[in-house]
């Protein structure tokens, strides 16, 4: 958690290189060598092939909103000035079984309660953006496409 309240993603050997990527403004997905298959969240192993050895190659960034919820009070002290604010779900358009939580904004650096969730769809297309939102944590965010 961060010095303001907001919950903060931890980063261990196995997350280390999203994170990483995520500051460069790089979004990459975990790909197993041996069989090909791309994972997220990330892991030491293929669950498919069982195999140890992966990459990181850089996905477009571009994605679909596959969910979506809205939050609302109470909440934890820090979201509770942007409430209600949404949290989708997005497929990414290299693999749609890769699927990351992140928020819909209306731009680069817009608060997470920019959108109306009212307007948001399931389906639509949406591309990544990055937010740095502490000294050493940059999230993938998104934006209508």
């Amino acid at each position: 958690m961060s010095d303001a309240g907001l919950l903060l993603p931890e980063f261990d050997e196995e997350t280390a290189p999203f994170w990483e990527a995520a500051a460069r403004g790089e979004l990459v997905v975990q790909r197993c060598d041996a069989c090909g298959r791309l994972r997220f969240p990330p892991r030491p192993v293929c669950p498919w092939c069982q195999s140890f050895k992966f990459s990181w190659p850089a996905m477009s960034g571009r994605a679909s909103v596959w969910s979506f919820v809205v939050p609302h009070p109470p909440l934890l002290p820090a979201y509770g000035d942007v409430a209600p604010y949404n949290v989708i779900v997005v497929a990414l358009e290299e693999d749609p079984t890769i699927r990351m939580v992140g928020n819909l904004v209306v731009s680069e650096g817009a608060p997470i309660n920019s959108v109306d969730p009212a307007t948001i769809e399931i389906g639509e297309s949406v591309r990544v953006v990055f937010e740095r939102v502490a000294d050493d944590v940059v999230l993938p965010r998104w934006v209508r496409a």
